[in-house]
């Protein structure tokens, strides 16, 4: 069997509770809680196939790989940690996970636009303050409906994008779509639009893009001042597409009424950042990609790439 290394199994592992037996059952594999770049090197040495999930693997490291490595199996979707074009240049495959989370990461974004729409997170503030202001007197926190309000969706083609667009048309609201490729949906309360039009019509602007050359910083003060002052911004995606430090002043500002970030940049944030002080903020440590149910799915899926390429009809190849 071939020899598989898996550099940083405790990011995806991080409770023991995982069943690796579907990929050890086709391939001779090796685990690592966590690999320096030094580790790194010394650990691929007669391995086939590495893996890794959100490890960042350099053009200086990737061109050190001893000829033995065939595959790099990306543990999750986004795969902007890796030198794509060296890993090209090694004859090196590379493939991701696309579609192991979809629903999760899509249930949290819902989740974020309730908790918005009910000020939820701030009234159990208050409560843990000793406020009770909202039992006695009058709701002093916003409080509204979300059928009829516009959600737009940058990154809408694809399966996260689909999934909350499913749940928010459910709610009754109106979806605005920014998409590179346009594909029919049949429902009279979706079209595509400009991203200049969906920042300015929307109430919600959720993002799941991917992220690369085209969309480092897409979402910048410019961007930003477009949205109306009541809107909110939601990122699952990948914490550069928002460029922070314009975040933070157009929400220090009141440019816009609040951001749900699962995503920041960099991962972790510094414990000074202004946006942990921030009460029209709701922020969380990637966590879309977490659930157990995710997780293990996602095992399986590596588990499928991996014998697909040993097969010689690679899956969900990105170079």
């Amino acid at each position: 069997m071939e020899n598989t290394v898996f550099l940083n199994s405790a990011k995806l592992n991080f409770d023991n509770k995982l069943d690796f037996s579907s990929i050890a059952g086709i391939t001779t594999l090796t685990k690592h809680d966590e690999s320096s770049d030094e580790k790194i090197l010394e650990r691929v040495k007669d391995q086939t196939i590495v893996i890794t999930k959100e490890l960042p693997l350099s053009r200086e490291l990737i061109s050190k790989f001893p000829s033995s490595v065939k595959l790099i199996c990306e543990a999750g979707t986004g795969y902007n940690n890796i030198d794509i074009a060296c890993a090209r240049e090694m004859n090196i495959t590379v493939c991701n996970i696309p579609s192991y989370s979809t629903e999760a990461v899509a249930h949290l974004t819902i989740t974020y636009i309730l908790n918005f729409s009910s000020s939820l997170i701030q009234q159990q503030i208050m409560i843990k303050e000793k406020n009770f202001n909202n039992f006695t007197k009058h709701l002093e926190l916003p409080h509204f409906e979300l059928q009829n309000k516009t959600l737009g969706v940058i990154g809408g083609g694809g399966a996260i994008g689909k999934a909350v667009i499913k749940v928010a048309l459910a709610l009754g609201m109106n979806i605005l779509i920014y998409t590179r490729t346009q594909r029919p949906w049949d429902n009279p309360n979706v079209r595509f639009a400009s991203l200049e039009e969906l920042l300015k019509q929307s109430d919600f602007v959720s993002v799941h893009c991917p992220l690369n050359a085209d969309t480092l910083h897409l979402i910048d003060k410019d961007k930003l001042k477009l949205m109306k002052s009541s809107a909110f911004i939601i990122n699952t995606a990948r914490g550069p597409i928002i460029k922070e430090t314009d975040l933070i002043d157009a929400l220090q500002n009141k440019v816009i009424a609040g951001a749900a970030l699962d995503v920041q940049d960099p991962e972790p944030p510094s414990n000074t950042n202004p946006l942990f002080e921030m009460d029209n903020v709701i922020i969380t440590p990637h966590i879309g990609w977490r659930r157990f149910e995710s997780r293990q799915r996602l095992i399986k899926l590596i588990a499928e790439n991996i014998e697909s390429f040993i097969k010689g009809d690679p899956i969900n190849v990105v170079n």
